[in-house]
């Protein structure tokens, strides 16, 4: 029996994680459910997985959560343990009771508790990009010093790490992630400037949240997932190829120093790549839709347009400058990214904000978890001025 803390339990990958637990009841436990603001959901949660610990993020959802336990009868002798804030996803994550962290809380908000988990040699699933993608050097130095792995959910990174498997390190040659290139890959690079928030939000592959699916459409998902990359598997920027495909059914592919290439192909169900984090080395029956080959099907490839995709070239650009260069990158997306679908900035207004915000900020060493966290401040700052500069010039 494995007792699990699932950082971000009310989020997709926090339903999908709990839906394989549901399915081993006899190998896996919850000790620990950390959400955010979403109490109806936890309380259900609660109910049915019986944590001994849950936790939210502030006092106010903490009351909400306490109303939605009684709306639902829950005995108050059920009720696990409840805390809220920072310290609370902390402790949840490097408690003695706790085997395995799935960190899966959406932006820096996991990283204090994913860093923490790291340091107290726990093993972690890692479904939250901004982990490394903001602070790897210091993640990946903590989790040697701790002699302890970091599994990744993603669907490509997970799809890399069984690649891996099938040979040494020092025999590959290189990586390659695979991308849908989302709505727009074969639109003009005119049409862009035109492009609208309900436009963007259509993904031709993936349900997902609004960020991550501009990101998607933007290529900076997978620009976070070049950095992410590196920092797991020890790879440079340039062993690390991105190509388009776009039926996402190949997640990742290793090329071996004598030409071999490994790819890991599945259907697109994150239930695999959770239960494979969950339960590795070992390989467990997953409930999953399985590959149909009584039916044609034809495989596509092509390279990105860095053109129509410029946050995919400021991502490699950033994890070659290195040190704060990735965090500054994630956090002016993401002040971006809510500018553009608040119609604040248009759609090339992405980029270029990220841009700007890389160039106003060199990059810098980080020896903290606080100072990357100050860092994101300051991008943030600097990135919200940009958008707010736009929109006078605009007006």
């Amino acid at each position: 029996m494995r007792s699990l803390t699932l950082l971000g339990s009310t989020g997709s990958i926090g339903v999908n994680t709990l839906d394989v637990v549901r399915r081993w009841p006899e190998r896996f436990q919850a000790y620990a459910l950390v959400a955010g603001r979403n109490a109806p959901l936890l309380a259900g949660q609660i109910r049915e997985f019986r944590p001994r610990v849950a936790v939210v993020d502030s006092a106010e959802a903490q009351a909400q959560l306490i109303q939605n336990l009684e709306s639902i009868n829950n005995p108050k002798s059920e009720w696990p343990e409840l805390a809220w804030g920072p310290k609370a996803r902390i402790d949840a994550a490097v408690a003695a009771e706790c085997d395995f962290v799935l960190s899966a809380i959406v932006g820096v908000a996991g990283l204090e508790a994913t860093y923490e988990a790291v340091r107290a040699r726990k093993q972690i699933g890692l479904a939250n990009k901004e982990v490394l993608v903001a602070s790897g050097r210091l993640v990946m130095e903590a989790a040697r010093a701790a002699q302890t792995e970091l599994i990744p959910v993603d669907s490509e990174h997970n799809g890399a790490h069984q690649a891996l498997r099938c040979g040494r390190r020092d025999e590959v040659r290189r990586l390659i992630l695979t991308a849908s290139g989302g709505p727009f890959r074969n639109s003009p690079v005119d049409f862009l400037r035109s492009v609208t928030p309900e436009q963007a939000l259509q993904h031709p592959t993936w349900k997902m949240g609004p960020r991550i699916t501009i990101d998607s459409a933007t290529m900076m998902n997978k620009g976070f997932e070049v950095v992410e990359a590196c920092w797991l598997f020890d790879f440079s920027p340039d062993e690390v190829d991105v190509v388009v495909h776009p039926s996402s059914t190949v997640h990742a592919m290793v090329e071996y120093n004598d030409g071999s290439v490994m790819a890991q192909i599945s259907t697109t169900d994150m239930r695999m790549p959770i239960q494979y984090a969950m339960t590795y080395p070992e390989r467990w029956d997953a409930p999953v839709p399985r590959m149909r080959w009584d039916e044609p099907r034809t495989l596509e490839f092509s390279p990105p347009d860095l053109e129509r995709f410029p946050c995919l070239r400021l991502a490699y650009q950033a994890q070659r400058a290195g040190g704060s260069a990735a965090c500054t990158l994630n956090a002016a997306d993401e002040v971006a990214v809510s500018a553009f679908l608040d119609r604040r900035i248009s759609y090339p207004g992405i980029w270029e904000v990220v841009e700007e915000t890389l160039n106003r900020l060199p990059a810098r060493e980080t020896s903290s978890v606080a100072d990357v966290l100050n860092i994101d401040m300051e991008s943030r700052r600097v990135a919200e001025g940009i958008v707010t500069a736009r929109q006078h010039e605009l007006s």
